[in-house]
């Protein structure tokens, strides 16, 4: 019998660095995201481990705002869109594809 790998809730460093790139735009710009998105941004620099419910809440974020894509000026780094800086504080589209796949795995796991 062989033991399943272990789940990792440390953010990969693609995704620490889209939430870098988002803080570094946000500051230059002045726009986009919220203090939360901020904060998540910084919890995805710092690479800690998450706790379920942020993985969820990642997810949701990302769901609520696939629609920023299709916005003027997202992924234009000369002059970004608002919502194209929040969706680099959240990890960009790494970010979406990781929280995705992980919560596939978690589900509901409570927080540790």
């Amino acid at each position: 019998m062989t033991n399943s790998p272990e789940i990792s809730l440390v953010p990969p460093q693609i995704v620490a660095d889209n939430a870098a790139k988002g803080l570094r735009l946000r500051e230059k710009f002045g726009r986009g995201g919220t203090e939360i998105g901020v904060g998540r941004a910084r919890e995805l620099v710092e690479r800690r481990a998450l706790q379920p419910s942020t993985i969820r809440r990642m997810v949701s974020f990302f769901a609520r705002h696939e629609v920023d894509k299709r916005a003027r000026n997202f992924g234009n780094e000369e002059n970004p869109s608002a919502g194209y800086v929040a969706w680099l504080l959240w990890g960009g589209d790494e970010g979406r594809a990781w929280a995705i796949d992980l919560k596939a795995i978690i589900g509901n796991a409570p927080d540790i």
